[in-house]
């Protein structure tokens, strides 16, 4: 069987990046994955998979006549909080899948904001039709399940990828606080620099060494190099483009003060100490169902005092996820495996 793994893919992102290594982790051995890539040589090097671009739409039509299943593989594909056009590509693709009748299924997604009647609409027209659905959290099972969409309702499946070791992260100072954080319209100068301030006053108190983290190094590489060259002594910019890599660097750091979802997924699989910054929903979401505690951008103190005393506080008497909470997610996220199985690979 060949299947169409379609998302967020060579575009940069270590979250979707992520994604893939865990759907192609998880993908039955029966089944040859074709990716829709932003940079199919390097998807292919990568991982050593069959890519093609995904901005060519002939490619693309090309790889689904060959291919048995469709995939959306993980992420907050179908929202319009962001764009209005990454729903219609996602859903015209998927709509298209299930009109030249191959298995189609929606993987780990988190679903929303929809806020254009349009896209609603396409959305459920595309989840009524697939053949099956998981999604990551709650609030996306309950649209579904208003739509009386079947679905799946498992942990976002990067808590079970298989995180690998970092070369020389061993050799930097330690103890270690990793910092992910990205811009949005709320992540103004001002917010940066009192985010910046209270980093340092929080280093010079904890005597941490800052890893700064950006997860999308085209998107959020400025902002961390902004804070490194207020502490060139004690931070680096650690740039990490192998998904299970940039899991593993969270097992050789103590705390996580993180916007990006998938920052603190790795972080909470590692047993870090974790501190939320919110700039989305699907982070509120997550920070409620772990008790993760943090702010929303709008809600951060005006103080860089305020914010550094808050957090050598949560680094000296935060208390990580137990082993017990960790294995719970790891086996309940297996459910995304099972999936996949079940429908792909139902006689095997």
């Amino acid at each position: 069987m060949r299947a169409v793994l379609c998302g967020y893919y060579g575009m940069g992102n270590g979250g979707d990046e992520a994604l893939l290594a865990t759907l192609l982790q998880m993908l039955p051995p029966q089944v040859t994955p074709l990716v829709l890539s932003g940079n199919p040589v390097q998807t292919q090097q990568e991982y050593g998979v069959e890519a093609c671009n995904r901005r060519s739409l002939f490619a693309v039509v090309q790889a689904m006549r060959r291919s048995d299943a469709f995939i959306w593989g993980g992420g907050s594909l179908i929202q319009d909080a962001t764009s209005a056009i990454s729903p219609l590509y996602y859903g015209g693709l998927m709509e298209l899948a299930q009109r030249l009748g191959l298995i189609t299924l929606a993987w780990a997604q988190g679903v929303g904001p929809l806020n254009r009647r349009l896209t609603r609409w396409l959305a459920r027209r595309n989840f009524t039709g697939c053949s099956a659905v998981s999604v990551r959290d709650r609030a996306s099972a309950e649209l579904l399940a208003a739509w009386q969409v079947p679905l799946s309702l498992a942990p976002d499946p990067v808590w079970a990828l298989r995180g690998e070791p970092l070369p020389g992260l061993w050799d930097l100072p330690a103890p270690r606080v990793a910092v992910v954080l990205r811009p949005h319209p709320l992540f103004t100068p001002d917010l940066l620099a009192r985010l910046t301030k209270a980093l340092m006053d929080f280093q010079q108190a904890t005597q941490t060494f800052i890893l700064l983290m950006p997860f999308h190094p085209e998107q959020d590489g400025a902002i961390a190099q902004s804070i490194h060259q207020h502490m060139p002594a004690v931070s680096q910019v650690l740039r990490v483009h192998h998904p299970q890599q940039l899991k593993g660097v969270f097992q050789g750091v103590e705390m996580a003060i993180a916007m990006r979802l998938h920052g603190l997924i790795m972080a909470a699989a590692a047993e870090c100490r974790c501190f939320a910054l919110s700039y989305d929903p699907k982070v509120s979401q997550l920070m409620e169902s772990l008790d993760i505690p943090g702010w929303s951008l709008n809600d951060v103190p005006a103080s860089a005092s305020d914010i550094s005393k808050t957090w050598i506080d949560e680094y000296a008497n935060g208390i990580p996820l137990s082993t017990d909470q960790i294995q719970f997610h790891l086996d309940r996220a297996d459910v995304h495996r099972e999936l996949l199985q079940r429908t792909l690979c139902p006689l095997w």
